[in-house]
This record gives structure tokens, C-alpha cells and sequence, in this order.
């Protein structure tokens, strides 16, 4: 009956309710969305990431990611990388030799990572060769070619088959420099990543330091985020005399921005609910103070305090119910059609490449977000009631009826 009977008083007032309901609807619509956008910009990063270069795991000597020591090479890695293929959740496995070096073409130098690597094995790890915007991906049968990003080629002022000069320290610590020929260009996502990173054939780097078995990085692509977790800790345990790193360990500022835009929603969501929660407080003193001679009434009658005050209770969560599944459905749909299509964001593609985001935003919103708005809304709707709730209980029947 109290139920029913405070789904009515909702309605008393169309025109005011609806107006709490329209708020509510696309205030949630507007901070569902917003959300979204915010971690299907982290979601961005982190697979652009896992693409382009890290893979899910990384496996390196001990030490070696924090001084690139060049006799820090693994042993065996042939035989790892043969035994880690063999894991099922396991898809690509890629053997990279690593070397830093400097580039230099006839008008300018600069600093690089060069990664020697199996081109069909690195395939299966990183989908630089959906990047390639001239030329190949070393394909060449020739000896000594090389791929570069499209900021290095712009700094270096290089083009298809252009020289570039690559000198580094071969494992006798003398200086080799060698004349690579630029079968490719790529351009990703992270303008740092194209500006830094020159791939070439592993032979051809091997044979110029020296050892044609070197291998200093092996990066395991799994099938499935879900999936990393087990197949990190069964490499973990069976070589434990390796470091074997996660990607968020590999790129902690990354995994860093992700869990910031999660926190971030959460934080814009209940910024949102706070505005509304004032909306809801001022609805529901209106309607307390307009029926307080029908108020009056059912206390001085006998009705129970306790009960009115959970009758104000009743009435505010539905209003605030009504208009948070509407926004949820709303906001549902809009991310579930965007999901797919995407959001073109082309026109700030500078700034999400420096920070290594595709410029083509996919919103995405995870399960346990819906859930804890519904909570949230639930102790917002709480919240707002309290006032006209506590004013309600407080009313003198004497005073309320005459009035």
C-alpha cells in the first residue's frame, strides 16, 4: 500500500516530475557517455601499445630493460621461444635483437632503438605491417634494409630507398656503422614510438655484431587480456632465472593513464550525481511543503512517523529510478552503437599521438560501472531525501491542517 501509494504522490505533479525525470535521464546519458569516451581512450592506449610493440609479456635478461647492456643477450632463446609456442593460450611468439644506436643520414643524426627481428615471427606479436604507409615490411631478399617511423624519416629527411647510417657497439665493444636502405615507413599511433624505433632484419644485425644466435628480448603475444595472467605466471615460474614482465610492468605510465580514465568515470559520474542530488533535494521539498496540510492529516490521524518518513523515501528513489534507467538505457545504446562505428577524433590526432591513442575512439563501458551507478544513484536519491523526508516527520499536525 505505501508502495503504491508514493508511486501515485510521484505523479501528483506531471510537470515537475518529468522535468527531475528529463534531468536525470541525460544527466546519466551525458556521464555514462563521458565515461565511456574516457576509458575507451585508456582502452586505446593500452591495445595500441600491445600492438605496435610490447606484446603481453616481454622476457629479457635481469637488467637488462633498465641499461640495454648488449652481452645481456639470453641463452638458449631458440629453445624458449620453441617451448613457449607450445602453451596454448599462447599465439605469437617473437625473438628480437636489440641494439642502441645513432642514425645518421646526410643531413642529420639522432638517437635510436634498433630491433633486429624474424619478420614472420614478429607478425604474429605486432601489426606493424598494417602500418606500413610506403614501401614493405622487409620483404627484400637484399641484405641490410631497414623500416623506420614516419617522424624519423621527416627528421632525418629520408625517403624510400634512402641510406640511413646506423652506428652501435658490437659485443668486442668496438664501433660498427653500417648503411641500411629504407624499404619502408610506418606511421602509428605514438609519434615518440615512429621517432625512436628502426627495424631490421635479425641476420643482418647479428652478423655485424658478431653472433648470429643473439637474442635479447623474446615478446609473447596471448590470445587474450584475460588469458595473460596465467600464461605470466607459468612463465615466471619456469624461468625464474629471467625477468618476465607484464606489459603493465614493462609500461607503467600507460597502465598508470588506464586506471586513472576507470577512477576518472567514477569521479565525473558522481560529480554529476552530486548536481542532481540537489535537483532531487529541492523537488522534494517543493512537494513536502505543498501537501503539508495532507501530511498534517495522516499524522494526527494516527499514521505512523516512520512510516511518512519511508513514504518520502519511496517517492524520491522512484523519481530518481524512473529518470537513471532511462538515462541507462540511453546511455547503453549510444555506447553500444559507437562501440562499433567509433568516433573520429581526426581533428585532435597531434595530441592523442603523443600520447599514443588512435585518433578513432571506440567508448566502451564495463558491466560493474552500470551496477555501482545503479548503487550510486540508489544512495544519491537516499541523499536528496533526507531533507524533505526529516521536514515531513517534523511537521506539527495542529499547525500543518490549518495551514
Amino acid at each position: 500500500m505505501l508502495t503504491s501509494l508514493a508511486w501515485k504522490n510521484v505523479w501528483r505533479n506531471r510537470k515537475r516530475s518529468g522535468i527531475i525525470i528529463a534531468a536525470i535521464t541525460f544527466g546519466l546519458w551525458g556521464g555514462l557517455f563521458a565515461g565511456a569516451v574516457m576509458i575507451g581512450w585508456g582502452d586505446s592506449m593500452v591495445s595500441s601499445a600491445i600492438d605496435r610493440d610490447l606484446g603481453h609479456i616481454q622476457i629479457h635478461r635481469p637488467g637488462f630493460t633498465a641499461d640495454h647492456d648488449i652481452n645481456d643477450y639470453i641463452t638458449d632463446a631458440a629453445q624458449i621461444i620453441s617451448q613457449i609456442k607450445k602453451i596454448p593460450d599462447v599465439i605469437g611468439v617473437s625473438g628480437r635483437t636489440v641494439v642502441m644506436a645513432m642514425a645518421a643520414s646526410p643531413t642529420s643524426t639522432f638517437g635510436v632503438q634498433v630491433d633486429g627481428i624474424d619478420p614472420t615471427q614478429a607478425q604474429t606479436v605486432t601489426n606493424i605491417t598494417s602500418l606500413i604507409r610506403e614501401g614493405n615490411y622487409l620483404t627484400s631478399h637484399s641484405r641490410n634494409r631497414a623500416v623506420i617511423g614516419r617522424k624519423l624519416a621527416d627528421r632525418l629527411n629520408l625517403k624510400l630507398r634512402s641510406k640511413i647510417v646506423l652506428s652501435f657497439q658490437a659485443l668486442d665493444s668496438s664501433m660498427v656503422s653500417a648503411a641500411f636502405r629504407v624499404e619502408g615507413i610506418f606511421k602509428s599511433e605514438a609519434t615518440t614510438f615512429d621517432e625512436s624505433h628502426v627495424f631490421v632484419n635479425r641476420t643482418d644485425l647479428t652478423r655485424l655484431l658478431g653472433d648470429g644466435t643473439i637474442i635479447h628480448e623474446i615478446a609473447v603475444r596471448t590470445a587474450n587480456s584475460e588469458e595473460m595472467l596465467p600464461v605470466l605466471n607459468q612463465l615466471q615460474t619456469k624461468y625464474a632465472d629471467l625477468s618476465v614482465e607484464s606489459w603493465k610492468e614493462l609500461a607503467p605510465e600507460i597502465a598508470a593513464t588506464f586506471a586513472a580514465t576507470s577512477q576518472w568515470s567514477y569521479i565525473f559520474v558522481g560529480i554529476i550525481l552530486l548536481a542532481l542530488t540537489f535537483g532531487i533535494t529541492n523537488t522534494m521539498l517543493m512537494a513536502v511543503m505543498e501537501r503539508r496540510h495532507e501530511l498534517g492529516i495522516l499524522i494526527g490521524v494516527g499514521m505512523n512517523r516512520g512510516r511518512v518518513f519511508a513514504m518520502i523515501l519511496l517517492e524520491t528513489i522512484m523519481l530518481s529510478l524512473t529518470g537513471g534507467i532511462g538515462g541507462l538505457i540511453l546511455g547503453a545504446a549510444t555506447i553500444r552503437i559507437l562501440s562499433h562505428t567509433g568516433i573520429d577524433f581526426s581533428s585532435f590526432s597531434k595530441g592523442l599521438e603523443s600520447f599514443g591513442a588512435s585518433a578513432i575512439m571506440y567508448p566502451t563501458l564495463p558491466l560493474a560501472m552500470y551496477i555501482s551507478l545503479v548503487v550510486m544513484l540508489i544512495l544519491a536519491a537516499l541523499i536528496g531525501a533526507s531533507l524533505p523526508a526529516w521536514k515531513a516527520v517534523h511537521l506539527k499536525p495542529s499547525t500543518a491542517i490549518r495551514d
